[in-house]
């Protein structure tokens, strides 16, 4: 059986959203028959205004081109959330996929988000539901993982962001002074495993095994 591909893509200001990526990653990767690859997309701001930000190094993944979207069985997409929207290198990532609109070549196609907020009152919901209408355009199915998770989204003891729409983090109202909580972590790697197996279900069916 061919194996299910799996593209984890993300465009990451401070590190976060590559953080919850890796993780992902792990729980992809223990699914059998996935195959999960990490993917960031080319960046838009010149090198003097990153440093002017203090913005982390990049991570050694490889860049990825919308045209490469269309070889992933299934796709996770992350970013950070600007005033309740995707930032704009992601969105310039949806915005090169007009050719494969036209084919429909990712129609179909399982796909979920995973982001981070600045703070509690950053648009957790609304950056997700905002990032939705980007699939549907492409007819791809969304996934989001619900209450999966269990008990640790309910928990009040301390502040995390466990959405049902996606894994997710806080960063701090300055975009990097707070790194992801060990809870955020394991929800994200949780999303990777709970979407990878719906990934192969849905590649299994329309090969008719």
């Amino acid at each position: 059986m061919a194996m299910t591909k799996i593209y984890i893509v993300y465009y990451s200001t401070w590190g976060h959203v590559a953080t919850l990526a890796e993780e992902i990653k792990k729980g992809a990767d223990s699914v059998d028959g996935v195959e999960a690859t990490i993917w960031q997309v080319a960046e838009t701001l010149p090198e003097d205004v990153l440093g002017k930000m203090s913005a982390a190094v990049k991570k050694d993944h490889p860049v990825i081109t919308g045209k490469q979207l269309a070889d992933a069985d299934g796709i996770l997409f992350g970013f950070p959330s600007r005033f309740g929207m995707m930032a704009a290198q992601m969105k310039a990532l949806f915005d090169s996929t007009g050719g494969l609109w036209s084919r429909q070549a990712l129609a179909g196609k399982p796909a979920g988000f995973f982001f981070a907020l600045g703070t509690q009152s950053g648009g957790q919901e609304e950056t997700a539901l905002t990032a939705v209408s980007q699939l549907a355009h492409h007819a791809m199915v969304f996934v989001p993982i619900g209450s999966t998770f269990g008990a640790r989204m309910f928990d009040m003891d301390e502040v995390m962001c466990c959405s049902p729409y996606g894994a997710c983090t806080f960063s701090g109202a300055d975009g990097r002074s707070r790194k992801p909580s060990e809870v955020e972590l394991q929800m994200a790697e949780h999303q990777g495993k709970y979407f990878a197996a719906i990934a192969k279900k849905l590649k299994m069916g329309a090969v008719g095994v």
